[in-house]
């Protein structure tokens, strides 16, 4: 098979062992001769799984006690309406809105109770992060969301919340050093660093449950899942199998101090060749350029079509930008290689020296 250099923002490139582990699991699951599609989600050995997924979680984050582990189905959009019916009580929320998951969040939460937009980078199309706003006091919680994988944007410093902060970091997870702690609640599909689609892990402070006032749907309900220990239903079995390697694959080479180094020589090579090259240019304020997924338009559209069949011949895949942005976008996910990254470089570089 020939190297393929997958720069998808989602679903996204594995470490290539996990590929393996999980391929063999799939004909034969812990030497059952079963394979782990067809094994109970409640047999000894899937709960293993499941309570080691759990734990390598809030090992990585450094999360405390009070804190519950969730694998749950239906992807990070469910928790966009999960976490106000849980949590969105008489007083409101605030959102900062920064592209277009952050506004798909807005408009679940707007269904379910009062909530306001404090802050936005809708004026110049999400091309940066707000900052120096004040987060209200009088509020249930305080929405976020960490990366934002259309606009190549992400969050450098969270603010010191005086309410309860939530956040998505489904495109950034396990990427680099966050306080956890400092976060009542944080959710995180699975297919971009973690496995693939079809789980959303979920952290919660156990605390801060049940204080709405609403009586629960069962399935929409954190505190049932916590009960049924992510087993009220039965959970995505083979995406948490793959993430559960995936955190482990990341725990035994060295955990997120590891892998933020990588991130952050793969960011420093892409941008600096953007920043350099005459052809090319960035799409994102300076500041709040994205370590996970790097946005930038070319000088022509022409220009384009020959740049595409270059990084096709490279066996470059998956960095045709988003239709709200346009231009492309690399995603660099924790399991891409810096070899990948260097290889988009050299082309960039080369259809510079043949085109400027």
């Amino acid at each position: 098979m020939k190297k393929i250099h997958n720069f998808s923002a989602g679903p996204a490139i594995l470490p290539a062992e996990v590929l393996q582990k999980s391929a063999e699991a799939v004909l034969n699951f812990n030497n059952s001769n079963m394979s782990l599609l067809e094994v109970s989600h409640r047999g000894k050995d899937f709960v293993a799984v499941m309570e080691e997924a759990r734990f390598l979680v809030k090992e990585l984050l450094g999360l405390g006690d009070d804190y519950k582990v969730l694998f749950l189905g239906g992807g990070a959009s469910t928790q966009f309406a999960m976490v106000p019916y849980n949590l969105l009580g008489s007083k409101g929320a605030a959102y900062v809105n920064t592209g277009v998951w952050a506004h798909k969040a807005i408009k679940e939460a707007k269904m379910i109770g009062n909530t306001k937009v404090i802050a936005s980078s809708e004026d110049k199309n999400f091309n940066y992060i707000p900052k120096n706003y004040t987060v209200p006091t009088d509020v249930d919680y305080l929405h976020l969301t960490s990366n934002n994988t259309i606009y190549g944007t992400q969050i450098k410093h969270f603010p010191d919340s005086p309410v309860p902060m939530i956040c998505d970091m489904s495109s950034d997870i396990f990427s680099r050093k966050v306080d956890a702690n400092k976060f009542t609640l944080i959710y995180a599909g699975a297919q971009k660093n973690m496995g693939p689609a079809g789980a959303t892990m979920v952290v919660v402070k156990e605390s801060a449950l049940g204080k709405t006032g609403r009586e629960m749907l069962s399935m929409l309900d954190y505190r049932v899942h916590i009960k049924g220990e992510s087993m009220y239903n039965t959970p995505p079995v083979f995406p948490i199998y793959v993430s559960m390697l995936t955190m482990k694959w990341l725990k035994d080479n060295g955990g997120v101090s590891w892998i933020e180094k990588i991130n952050n020589e793969k960011a420093k090579l892409l941008y600096s060749e953007i920043d350099r090259n005459s052809l090319f240019t960035g799409t994102t304020a300076v500041e709040d350029r994205s370590n996970m997924n790097v946005t930038f338009l070319i000088k022509t559209e022409e220009m384009g079509i020959e740049f595409d069949k270059m990084t096709k011949e490279a066996n470059i895949s998956g960095i045709k930008g988003h239709r709200d942005v346009g231009g492309y976008r690399a995603s660099l996910y924790n399991a891409l290689p810096l070899e990948s990254v260097q290889v988009l470089v050299d082309v960039m570089k080369a259809f510079e020296k043949k085109f400027a």
